[in-house]
């Protein structure tokens, strides 16, 4: 969990951006496992992830040997392996920046939305030395970062429509699904949303109810595996979707969400019968595709 301190600079950069505080504190926990620093010979830095192969690719030909000798950089992703602490994950950038220091800030991700200092000139900023400046100024230099490259990206409208399948595919890439980037992060803000501030235990939203509570029980549904828009109406589309949820976790199926159904909701495994349909029908369009085009 984060601490008060934590929860409240998220929640000011969230609302800055125009974003659900929920949002935020979901993808800081998915991207950065709950950490913002990470102590490293006594003083507070960033989480890093060092990049091998970016390395390898912004390197002289003289440089980029002894970086391979080194084993610090290689044409294939994956191949320099990270360590596991954070310490010896800056040594290496040490190591790396001894070579080319440039081509080593731009080869790491940096802080807790993993941003590459290779997007430095993109994101408006005046050198890697300045993104990395900012990342190392403090959570809210990390925060900064994060949504500068969100907001520039145009991926802050899927966030606040809860639409993690999009969000994931344009800040992760498109093999998100392998690791369930999407389903860890709306299990997140599952955890991080729970109910409006204020609003009491026994809360009855049925059709016709409208609000907050509403838009969160959408997200909710759609995290389940019942994709339903986050748009704060409960319509016909809420209303079958709580059926089908209701339905199949063997509640009373009358589309009303009380106590019991909203527990089930915040309570149960994500993705459920109709995630694994959703994903085997995308599959089997994608086949389809394939057996359509292929050349004869």
């Amino acid at each position: 969990m984060f601490s008060p301190e934590t929860t409240r600079l998220i929640t000011q950069a969230a609302e800055g951006a125009d974003l659900e505080p929920a949002v935020l504190l979901a993808l800081v926990d998915v991207e950065a496992g709950g950490r913002t620093h990470a102590l490293v010979e006594g003083r507070m830095e960033p989480l890093i992830r060092f990049e091998g192969h970016y390395f390898d690719r912004r390197l002289s030909p003289p440089d980029r040997e002894i970086a391979r000798r080194e084993g610090l950089a290689s044409p294939s992703a994956g191949a320099v392996k990270n360590p596991p602490s954070q310490a010896a994950r800056w040594r290496m950038l040490a190591r790396a920046a001894e070579i080319d220091r440039p081509a080593a800030y731009e080869s790491t991700s940096w802080g807790v939305g993993q941003v590459m200092g290779a997007h430095w000139a993109w994101l408006g900023y005046a050198s890697v030395d300045a993104l990395v400046d900012e990342a190392r100024s403090g959570l809210q230099g990390q925060l900064g970062l994060m949504l500068r490259y969100i907001l520039k990206s145009g991926l802050a409208q899927p966030l606040r429509r809860h639409d993690w399948a999009a969000f994931a595919r344009g800040y992760n890439g498109p093999g998100y699904r392998r690791k369930s980037y999407h389903l860890r992060l709306a299990l997140a803000y599952r955890r991080h949303s729970h109910r409006p501030s204020g609003a009491p235990e026994s809360e009855i939203l049925r059709p016709g109810s409208r609000g907050e509570s509403v838009r969160r029980l959408q997200a909710l549904l759609s995290a389940a595996g019942y994709p339903v828009a986050a748009d704060g109406i409960f319509g016909r589309r809420t209303r079958e979707a709580v059926l089908a949820f209701q339905r199949e976790h063997r509640l009373v199926a009358d589309g009303i969400v009380g106590p019991r159904t909203r527990n089930a909701l915040e309570t149960q495994p994500l993705g459920g019968a109709a995630e694994f349909w959703r994903v085997l029908a995308e599959r089997l369009r994608h086949v389809l595709r394939m057996l359509v085009t292929e050349p004869k």
